[in-house]
């Protein structure tokens, strides 16, 4: 065999084993679900992720900190790394995700349960829950879920 048949060779053997590796590598949205989450627990953005498939600890990238308002009165922020414990319908210990209620003071989010129909957000003592459906889409940095009429305002 020729020197650029091996080559070639070796180049679709590379290639074909990178695509196969990508594909069987789940993005953090994926590893979501199969926790029984929906995807837009997280924002768009993601950038990396860990998971320890044995403990269920796990940390989460963005570029930056984002932060976006839902229905007019909670603000959330996600920093940069977000870390916690994963597992089936439910996260603990969970670090870097905030929320400020009624433009006031800062709370950090520690827990987040699945419950039936519901997710159940934690901030210590006390708790709120939603419909699953209101996280079947990712928020979006700045914008959160209003994306549309914000592009929308501003081109106004």
């Amino acid at each position: 065999m020729d020197f650029r048949r091996l080559l070639f060779l070796l180049l679709v053997i590379s290639a074909s084993t990178d695509s196969s590796a990508a594909a069987s590598f789940p993005s953090a949205y994926e590893v979501l679900q199969q926790f029984e989450f929906p995807v837009g627990l997280l924002p768009e953005g993601i950038t990396a992720y860990d998971l320890d498939t044995g403990t269920g600890s796990f940390s989460a990238q963005l570029n930056a900190t984002c932060s976006f308002e839902l229905e007019n009165k909670y603000t959330i922020r996600y920093e940069p790394i977000i870390e916690g414990v994963i597992m089936t319908g439910r996260i603990e210990d969970l670090k870097g995700v905030s929320v400020r209620v009624l433009s006031m003071v800062w709370l950090s989010v520690v827990r987040v349960v699945r419950a039936g129909p519901n997710i159940k957000f934690s901030v210590g003592v006390a708790s709120a829950g939603f419909p699953v459906e209101n996280f079947e889409e990712c928020p979006r940095c700045g914008c959160g879920l209003d994306c549309e009429k914000e592009k929308g305002s501003s081109s106004s």
